[in-house]
């Protein structure tokens, strides 16, 4: 039987295919560009302004150490109970005196209210695990959008998601995002090791 002669398939147009189709792709491809957490960082302060003095009443501590525990002032707590604490931390409706205090402020729409001087200080440890510290500020942030949520529909009979404009601000200047996030601590290690 007689061999045919195999023929060799010129390769050089295949590589310019290839090159043309990694091309298309990253042309038409969209990118997920919404990841992460949204937050406007405020102004860097001046050099000479010293910050203003926060009495210990009005913060409510939450840190996360390096085992994922959570403490709120120094007392250990679930995740399930921080949206809880940090509600009633920031509403203070029957007006504690371990909660904080509120400063009457003119409000555009709504008027002169009283409005919580409380701020949040959420701290980690540098082996915080990024789950915890996202499971922690969205409990934080769900407080927050609840508090709001409820004033919102006080005011004017409807969720603070479907308000706009003016009415969109005096919530937010009414109930403000007071969560402060200190640097992390580095984890301490034992003697022995």
């Amino acid at each position: 039987m007689a061999r045919r002669a195999l023929t060799e398939i010129n390769a050089g147009s295949m590589a310019d295919i290839a090159f043309l189709l990694l091309i298309f792709f990253l042309v038409t491809t969209t990118m997920s560009t919404n990841t992460g957490m949204q937050r406007k960082l405020p102004p860097p302060p001046e050099k000479d302004v010293k910050p203003p003095e926060v009495h210990a009443r009005n913060v409510m501590a939450v840190l996360i150490n390096k085992d994922n525990f959570i403490m709120v002032n120094s007392v250990p707590m679930q995740l399930n109970r921080i949206t809880e604490k940090a509600k009633e931390f920031l509403a203070n409706v029957n007006r504690r005196e371990d909660l904080p205090v509120f400063e009457n402020k003119e409000v555009p729409i709504l008027g002169n209210v009283p409005v919580s001087k409380g701020i949040i200080s959420l701290q980690t440890d540098r082996n915080t695990q990024y789950e915890k510290y996202l499971q922690v500020q969205n409990e934080l942030m769900r407080a927050v959008a609840e508090l709001r949520d409820a004033r919102s529909m006080k005011e004017f009979g409807a969720h603070f998601d479907d308000l706009e404009g003016d009415r969109l601000d005096a919530i937010s200047k009414a109930i403000p995002l007071a969560i402060s996030e200190a640097e992390p601590r580095r984890s301490v290690k034992s003697k022995g090791k």
